[in-house]
């Protein structure tokens, strides 16, 4: 007689081992109550300042983080760049030139992109802030359980529950966080980097992207639906109105 544990289909997801609870206005809320704001940061072609510059920009850095009296969570993310829309256009411009010399030049460019991509992976990288806001801010006298930053993965088997109601924590979070974000804002600006607060779908959508690695490169963004936490595609969206209806 089969085991009829073998007919139970094993079902996981990415979330489930994620120590995120809720992304609402902006903050992200980590299932220990502790929560987080997030900020895109622009970069700087490093190699090609001098050496002057260079040693000023460091110097510019050290100062920020030395004068900070909160603590940021830094993430450099990098994932594989996908140029094949870029040759695509490229060959398109080749077809259309009419003057042969610069039609031998496209193409002698757009092989040696070809080249490139074939030998080396291309690389792009974008680079994160996170403003962490503690349990213990709250009054909460030990946090033993709290998950440590932001982009870490729940561990096995810990269950946890917010401490207090999700709006209380959600208010007390955001009081908190605002003023350190704008500081680190003006600070960041001075060194000439643009800084963008992440709004919630933005940061649905990098977790997304950065615990599905697999995905189809191709895919399009708006085939899947960011507006919530519980990434779900179009297509499952529109079986779960059908069976309402």
């Amino acid at each position: 007689m089969p085991d009829d544990t073998l007919k139970i289909a094993i079902r996981g997801s990415t979330q489930d081992h994620l120590s995120i609870e809720d992304v609402v206005d902006g903050v992200v809320m980590l299932k220990d109550g502790s929560c987080a704001m997030v900020l895109q940061l622009s970069s700087v072609n490093f190699d090609l300042l001098s050496e002057r510059e260079q040693q000023s920009l460091v110097f510019a850095y050290g100062g920020i983080l030395n004068s900070l009296n909160f603590a940021i969570q830094i993430v450099i993310h990098s994932k594989s760049k996908d140029i094949s829309v870029y040759l695509k256009r490229l060959e398109k411009v080749e077809a259309e030139q009419s003057n042969e010399k610069l039609k031998e030049r496209t193409a002698s460019y757009r092989k040696f992109v070809e080249e490139t991509v074939r030998r080396n992976d291309v690389l792009s990288k974008s680079f994160y802030i996170a403003i962490p806001f503690s349990v213990l801010e709250m009054g909460i006298k030990s946090a033993k359980g709290q998950i440590g930053g932001l982009f870490a993965i729940k561990k096995k088997g810990v269950e946890q529950k917010l401490p207090f109601d999700k709006d209380y924590i959600l208010e007390k979070a955001k009081a908190s966080l605002s003023p350190k974000r704008d500081h680190l804002v003006r600070l960041f600006s001075r060194l000439g980097l643009e800084v963008k607060t992440l709004e919630s779908k933005q940061i649905i959508e990098l977790f997304y992207r950065m615990y599905n690695e697999g995905t189809n490169p191709a895919q399009k963004v708006g085939s899947l639906n960011y507006d919530s936490p519980m990434v779900t595609t179009m297509m499952e969206n529109e079986k779960k109105e059908g069976q309402n209806d």
